[in-house]
């Protein structure tokens, strides 16, 4: 299975693919879309939404996972991130994709014990999971790590479901 990380956001967004064979994962590509600032909202989610169309095409994910929104001190910068956050479900659902969505605790407990770990703990993790491969940007690390996240739900899952039989 293949499987499409995401972690949005307005200024860069990162993503992460994965494939997932049972136990094992191993690493096919990560990016960040940055989107220019001083363009107008609405061009940047739809610069969003492309860039991300994009890449779920030349991907060839079969699912995708992305991250929920967590609340700042800034009420301004979470309406923002919300927006963003729509415009990723919207490609990832728009291109086909069935969609998971996991909290940011939820990731950083998956990979590294604990969901308060600290964003460069989360960057080594990947790294130690994906020996050889080295990750351009703290969001491409976070869209790996849900990518990952989602491959050990969907592992387990399909566990339990062969364990009820």
């Amino acid at each position: 299975m293949i499987i499409l990380g995401v972690d949005p956001g307005l200024n860069a967004t990162g993503w992460g693919v994965i494939r997932a064979e049972g136990n094992r994962i191993s690493h096919i590509a990560h990016g960040t879309l940055r989107i220019p600032a001083d363009m107008p909202m609405a061009a940047r989610l739809s610069a969003l939404y492309t860039g991300l169309a994009g890449v779920v095409a030349e991907s060839g994910a079969g699912t995708a996972a992305a991250e929920e929104v967590f609340v700042n001190k800034n009420p301004q910068s979470t309406l923002k991130l919300g927006q963003a956050r729509g415009a990723v479900l919207a490609a990832l659902a728009g291109s086909g994709l069935d969609v998971a969505e996991y909290a940011t605790r939820l990731v950083k407990k998956a990979l590294v014990g604990t969901g308060a770990a600290e964003k460069d703990q989360v960057r080594a993790m990947v790294e130690r999971l994906m020996p050889g491969v080295k990750i351009a940007s703290a969001d491409a690390a976070d869209a790996l790590a849900v990518a990952i996240c989602h491959a050990h739900h969907q592992a387990s899952a399909k566990a339990l479901g062969e364990y009820a039989r």
